[in-house]
């Protein structure tokens, strides 16, 4: 009896241990790439709001969230330690070429990036242009630190890695999770500066939602371009800048501009991209210079069209369609080093 019931012990350890073994070789490889931001950050108070970006490490970061390694092998990298109101283009430069890295030497099957909120659009968007591979790319911050008593950081990091370890969100590329909702690259923006559930796509929603440990799908972006910008040779981009158009706003932004050496301007005007006489004739004057001036509109939502309310043939500006200001820039930046062909600029608003 006791033979048998050691042969039976044995047989049941190494069934587990076979499972075990294929569980391992089965689960998704994640390395979260930490960047700072309010995710990251630190107060002295749990109940106010005052707190220092970037502070908590991603070792402690992952720790606080044992959960994650039921999702697959994961494993952590400190890019950076800022807030991502200072983030900048060296940073998205190392973050890209280090994100192709991994991918071309097949050391992850997806990536996390812990991010703050402040420029989490824009970092997004910039990977989208220029990662190579189209493997999961999941950006995730927090609005409180990890500090504060309801911090939402833990709830949305689990999350960030259950959608990358989802067999579902391969093939979608570059991607935001936040507060349940997944979003595309190119639309997601932050709505508020204050509330929790602050990111949004005003023009076209989520495309997946995140509840109980699961994530849906319900639609996919077509504005997903095979072509990438290579940026793997680049320590910086061309100089591109935004001016805010407003009623009886001055010419003098632009003025300083073109007297500034800007390789282009994006002007983020009324209504669809409109501006008053001063401000167009100066914008008309840079283009005319060899300045790329792109047309968007401040209003949050919709498209900036071309040829209707502006003759932007004659003027030699480019529209950005339904990009906000600070995505055209990006856009531009991007397109100003492969080419300075306008019509080839607008092709890219188009087509991204």
């Amino acid at each position: 009896m006791k033979k048998l019931i050691l042969v039976a012990l044995v047989s049941f350890v190494a069934l587990q241990m076979e499972a075990q073994v294929k569980t391992t070789k089965t689960s998704p490889r994640i390395i979260i790439l930490a960047t700072g931001g309010t995710i990251a950050g630190s107060g002295e108070s749990a109940t106010k709001a005052a707190y220092t970006a970037g502070k908590v490490p991603i070792d402690d970061l992952l720790n606080a969230v044992p959960e994650i390694h039921n999702y697959g092998k994961i494993t952590g990298e400190q890019t950076a330690s800022i807030g991502s109101q200072d983030m900048n283009i060296a940073t998205w430069l190392v973050l890209s070429n280090r994100i192709n890295q991994i991918f071309k030497e097949n050391l992850a099957d997806a990536i996390v990036i812990t991010h703050g909120t402040d420029t989490m659009e824009s970092t997004a968007y910039f990977l989208k242009l220029t990662v190579m591979y189209n493997k999961p790319v999941v950006i995730v911050g927090a609005m409180r630190p990890s500090t504060a008593m309801s911090q939402d950081g833990n709830r949305n990091l689990l999350d960030a890695v259950m959608v990358a370890a989802d067999p579902k969100t391969q093939g979608k590329g570059v991607i935001v999770a936040m507060d349940e909702k997944v979003f595309d690259a190119r639309d997601v923006t932050k709505g508020s500066s204050t509330n929790l559930e602050t990111f949004v796509s005003r023009n076209f929603g989520p495309i997946g939602l995140i509840y109980d440990g699961k994530v849906s799908y319900y639609y996919q972006s077509l504005k997903n371009p095979t072509k990438k910008f290579d940026v793997t040779k680049l320590t910086s981009l061309p100089q591109v800048e935004i001016v805010y158009g407003y009623a009886d706003a001055s010419p003098i932004s632009v003025s300083c501009l073109m007297n500034s050496n800007v390789k282009g301007i994006v002007y983020d005007g009324m209504g669809n991209g409109n501006f008053n006489e001063p401000v167009g004739k100066e914008l008309a004057i840079a283009a005319k210079k060899g300045i790329q001036v792109v047309r968007t509109n401040r209003t949050g939502s919709g498209r900036t069209t071309l040829e209707n309310e502006v003759d932007d043939k004659t003027l030699g500006f480019i529209v950005a369609d339904d990009l906000n200001a600070q995505k055209a820039r990006i856009l531009l930046m991007l397109s100003l080093t492969e080419t300075t062909d306008r019509s080839k600029i607008q092709q890219n608003f188009f087509e991204y």
